[in-house]
């Protein structure tokens, strides 16, 4: 079994910290997303790269990932150290959900694979039996959630004879409309679209798992985004009118003198849709920013401005 370098598929350092998993994880899921990607293997990409993050943007799961992997060696299969169990419950397959998740023979052997399928029970006894659920996760981009537009999910149905033994597998094609509001690890239940029945019994249920694509530049906080503006210190002291992307375009966003790091602004109607149809908010979050290198005359100004300016960002020190 070929070991799977976490750490190389999101292109980071094995002692990157979480700021900088989360942003590898952003740009790449952002790259490899099947409906925006050109990449020939956009889909396996992007599946990889999540299966990456999983495991390690928290502690817990990255600390028992790094101790199987000081047992891999290049080149060579790779099997766990003797008498090594996970130490989650279950096994990481069963914390993140279980089956129908689509994630590698590595992942399913190593973490405890909770088992994407499992077939009808007995043989041609069986007869009369519900068909199986079947559930997988459906990628949705932040703008997609502003469209009133069908989206294509093609997925795999188990297929059982008579018998009850499983057979090739039904590859099944959908145009599916994504209710408003949506969030991410929602459940949508496609009634039928599940395994065909035995003996004349109900197919199963198809449910579709949500899982909102990180954006580059927006955070989300229930239906409201978040963005992260830059500013030079000379905008946050005097003023601007800047230019702030949204999901729909480009706004022009008048700042107010003073501003300070960290101070927020809302822009009503810029967000996400709720279950009403509604809009939520853009925030835009402030953050001062110096240039990284400064010509002599810049660095004689600040000079000035800091003989000129009585002030002491820290005086409340001092009380």
């Amino acid at each position: 079994m070929e070991f799977k370098d976490y750490y190389k598929v999101l292109g980071v350092e094995p002692g990157a910290d979480d700021k900088a998993i989360k942003t590898a994880y952003r740009k790449l899921a952002r790259k490899y997303h099947p409906d925006v990607s050109k990449e020939k293997d956009a889909e396996q990409q992007f599946k990889a790269v999540a299966e990456a993050y999983e495991v390690l943007k928290t502690a817990e799961k990255r600390a028992e990932y790094d101790e199987l992997r000081q047992h891999a060696k290049q080149g060579r299969p790779f099997e766990p150290p003797p008498g090594w169990q996970p130490r989650g419950n279950g096994g990481f397959a069963d914390q993140f959900g279980g089956g129908g998740r689509d994630y590698s023979d590595f992942f399913e052997s190593i973490f405890g694979g909770a088992g994407r399928s499992r077939g009808p029970q007995g043989s041609a006894r069986s007869s009369g039996r519900r068909g199986q659920d079947v559930e997988m996760e459906l990628p949705i981009l932040l703008e997609e959630t502003l469209v009133d537009e069908a989206k294509k999910v093609a997925f795999q149905v188990p297929q059982y004879g008579a018998d009850g033994q499983p057979q090739a597998a039904l590859n099944k094609t959908l145009n599916v409309k994504i209710p408003a509001g949506v969030s991410d690890g929602e459940r949508i239940r496609l009634k039928g679209q599940g395994a065909p029945g035995l003996g004349g019994a109900a197919n199963g249920d198809l449910y579709l798992i949500i899982r909102l694509v990180p954006h580059p530049l927006f955070d989300v906080e229930a239906h409201n985004l978040i963005i992260t503006v830059p500013l030079t210190p000379w905008e946050a002291a005097l003023g601007a009118k800047v230019a702030v992307p949204t999901l729909t375009g480009k706004i022009n966003l008048t700042i107010p003198a003073n501003t300070q790091s960290g101070q927020r602004l809302r822009v009503k109607g810029k967000g996400l849709v709720n279950k009403l149809g509604e809009r939520g908010d853009l925030y835009a979050l402030f953050k001062i920013v110096i240039p990284r290198q400064t010509d002599e005359q810049s660095r004689q100004l600040w000079a000035q401005l800091a003989e000129s300016a009585a002030f002491d960002p820290r005086a409340e020190w001092s009380k």
